[in-house]
């Protein structure tokens, strides 16, 4: 059994739909609003490992709606990409994952996303509460990039991303790897990336972006990587399901909530 990865969000800051649209129910902007794939929450992927650890990576602010969909009742392990809120905000709903673990979670992430969740979640850092855990509990891990780190019993290579405003960290794991929220891959990470087979790699829009990948620098980085499949996420309103569908090339598609890679 190889690994298994269930891309539980993969919309972008605000989801697909944005709050707001002229009926108060969503703004879909170029996504049809028939389309049920074009429904996006925010970006977060599972891996199961081939020896049974779980490793949950971000945990935005539909985490809960998420693990329900999935039927996902424990982790063994959490990793943050990053601090911006739709990466974060949903951390208080480990507490029933607490609960089923019966310990504290750990959780891996850089210097600088570790002191940004302390600041913002402070009650997560101190000492656990078990078997209530009346708050969640999570033991941190510092992580540096380039490192090789054992998460939830599975071999993690670390890479750096350039997401103008802050970096952000990528990961490999064997022949997949996952990377969101960036617009510029270093030359080391794109080095670490090469004979990658599958690669989940975030793409805001069609057209270029201050601060995400878009359409054409992803086309860039998979014609010098050449991976076997890429799947997009981190999407916003601007791609519309049945137009990638109808427009990709063979090799790169869109993910979808709910989506599951057997690998």
């Amino acid at each position: 059994m190889g690994l298994k990865v269930t891309v539980l969000g993969c919309g972008g800051s605000a989801g697909v739909p944005t709050l707001g649209g002229q009926d108060g129910r969503g703004d879909w902007g170029h996504c049809d609003p028939g389309q049920p794939l074009n429904r996006r929450t925010r970006s977060s992927i599972l891996i199961d490992g081939e020896h049974g650890g779980r490793l949950l990576v971000d945990a935005g602010p539909d985490l809960r709606a998420q693990l329900l969909r999935n039927g996902v009742g424990r982790i063994d392990a959490l990793f943050i990409t990053h601090a911006h809120a739709d990466h974060v905000m949903g951390l208080d709903e480990v507490r029933p994952l607490n609960r089923a673990l019966g310990a504290a979670i750990p959780v891996y992430a850089t210097s600088d996303t570790m002191d940004a969740l302390k600041v913002r979640f402070d009650y997560i850092f101190r000492s656990p509460t078990p078997p209530v855990f009346f708050r969640p509990a999570l033991t941190p891990h510092i992580i540096h990039p380039g490192e090789v780190v054992e998460m939830a019993g599975m071999e993690v290579t670390l890479f750096r991303q350039d997401h103008k405003v802050m970096e952000t960290i990528g990961l490999r794991l064997g022949s997949f790897a996952y990377s969101t929220d960036v617009v510029a891959m270093p030359a080391e990470s794109m080095s670490v990336l090469q004979g990658v087979d599958t690669w989940i790699v975030g793409c805001f829009q069609r057209h270029p972006h201050a601060v995400h990948a878009h359409l054409d620098l992803v086309q860039q980085w998979r014609r010098h990587l050449q991976p076997r499949r890429t799947i997009l996420t981190h999407m916003g309103q601007d791609l519309d399901w049945d137009w990638m569908s109808r427009n990709l090339p063979d090799g790169l598609e869109a993910a979808y909530d709910g989506m599951v890679l057997e690998l």
